[in-house]
Parts: C-alpha cells; structure tokens; sequence
C-alpha cells in the first residue's frame, strides 16, 4: 500500500514537471508575438530614461527604427536583449571598428560622442584624408593624438587655443587662409592676403618697403611671393627685360643696380660694373703708408 502511494506521488511530480515544461516552451513560443505586439510606449513605462534619450538625440535611431528593431524579445524568456552595433551597421570600415561604446558611449544618442583616452586609430577609419596630409607634412601636428585637438567628434578648435597669433592683427579665423591644420608648415595663400600678415614675421622687408615710394609699395606681398610660403620671383616674371640690350647686358642682373625689391630706389649701396669703376690713380698701389 505505501509502495503504490509513492508511486502516485511520483507520478504526479513527474507530470507536473512536465506541464511546467509545455506552459513554459509555449509561454517562449508566443513571446515575439507578445514583443511584436508592444509598442514604444509601452516600453516607456519601466524604461523612461531611453525614450528620453532618443528624443533628445536618437538620429536615425529616432527616425528609422524603434525599441522593437533592436531589442528582440525581453527577459527572462530572452537571456539577453542588448544587441550589438553591427546587427544593423555593416558596410563600411568604420563598422569594424572592435569596441564601438568606448567613443559612442549611449547607443541611445549615438551621435554624442565622447573619448575619454587619447586616440588616433578608431578616427581613421573615416577621416582618411587628414591623416595622410599628417604623415606626408611632417610637424608637430603629426605626433599629436586626434583626440589631443579634437576632444569632441566634429569639434574643430581655434589654432589659438594652442599657438599665439603671429601678430595681434591676426584673429583665429584668419590663420586658416595661410596653414592647414593637418600640413600646417606648407603654407599657401591667396593673393589677396594682407601684407600685415606676413609683416608680423617680415618686419625689415615691411618697413622698407612702406617707406620706399615706388609701384612696389602698393602690391600686396603676395602678389609677388605667390602662392606659397619662401617662393621668390624673378623679377622678369612682370617686368620682362625692362632696360635697352645694353644695359642689360652691362647689368644682367637687377640687384646690381636695384638693392632690394623692398627699396628699389636705394642707389648708393648698389654693386657697380667693373667697367664703371674708375681707374686708381698710377702709384697708388705703391705708396708707403705713413707710420
């Protein structure tokens, strides 16, 4: 009589394990049913600081897609619901990138941005073009971290916050029309840049020049010294052969004559022709100096 009491018992153990089972395999079957059912709302209930979050920041995750897209299912019948980034972003370089919350902090606002170590690789995957011009114009900028400048994604800084102006003339925004950031000592210009600019270097060749009253006076440095920075013309470059053959032979070149671009009309100091030099008077070569 016991022996079939225990029996009993233990089949009705068994048979309720396995109706747990079956409640529990159909309450999982139907949970994407039940997920696909729900809406943002509905999630919003328990996870207010999310919805928040896209809101405010989503991008594309605001426009494109809602909480059901990513999160497929809910625990405990889903042991985990946390998608990784390239279930959707795949394609591109940028997407391979091994640890995307160590700069998109909150996938929730993916576009804010934030590094909180130095870093240099992660940015290439998409700005190529800058690191090349970093490597192939060797300077102090090359040894920087992009992060050491750009301390938040897309911020592009003031060169002053790191270097003074060349003069007290020369504002933030005006150093770009002389260096680029990423090759900052190829420097170009265009020919309208202000001769004060290059004056705050060039303070003699300024000076000169303002005080020497000739068409040179009035040109902008650059418009001799084109383009990029170190660049000296030829003076035949505008004036062709300005004097009769002669001359020019006697004077093949300018500055025998004209000192300085800067001061073309400071004769005293110009190196004359042999030919022009007058003979020294005979026995002079063999006079004795007087003790």
């Amino acid at each position: 009589m016991k022996r079939d009491v225990r029996l009993l018992i233990m089949l009705f153990v068994v048979l309720g394990i396995f109706m747990l089972s079956v409640s529990v395999t159909a309450q999982a079957a139907n949970e994407p049913a039940k997920m696909s059912n729900l809406t943002p709302s509905d999630c919003s209930k328990c996870h207010t600081s999310q919805p928040a979050d896209i809101e405010a920041n989503g991008s594309k995750h605001k426009t494109a897609i809602n909480c059901q897209s990513c999160h497929a299912g809910h625990r405990p019948s889903s042991k985990n619901n946390i998608p990784v980034c390239s279930q959707c972003h795949q394609g591109k370089p940028h997407f391979e990138q091994k640890n995307c919350l160590q700069c998109h902090k909150n996938p929730h606002t993916p576009l804010k941005i934030t590094f909180d170590q130095p870093m240099t690789e992660p940015c290439l995957a998409c700005h190529t073009s800058q690191i090349k011009q970093l490597r192939e114009n060797k300077s102090k900028h090359s040894a920087k971290n992009c992060t050491d400048c750009h301390d938040v994604h897309r911020k592009i800084p003031q060169c002053t916050q790191c270097h003074k102006p060349h003069s007290a003339d020369i504002t933030a925004a005006d150093c770009k029309k002389c260096h680029k950031a990423h090759m900052p000592k190829a420097v170009a210009y265009a020919s309208d840049v202000p001769s004060k600019f290059c004056g705050a270097c060039h303070t003699t060749q300024l000076a000169t020049l303002a005080a020497n009253k000739t068409k040179h006076t009035d040109q902008n440095c650059a418009a001799c010294h084109q383009e990029k920075h170190k660049m000296v013309p030829k003076c035949q470059d505008c004036h062709g052969d300005k004097h009769p053959a002669g001359i020019m032979m006697k004077f093949p070149r300018c500055l025998d004559c004209h000192k300085s671009p800067h001061d073309l009309n400071n004769w005293k100091t110009g190196v004359q022709p042999k030919a022009a030099v007058s003979a020294a008077p005979k026995g002079a070569a063999h006079k004795k100096k007087t003790p």
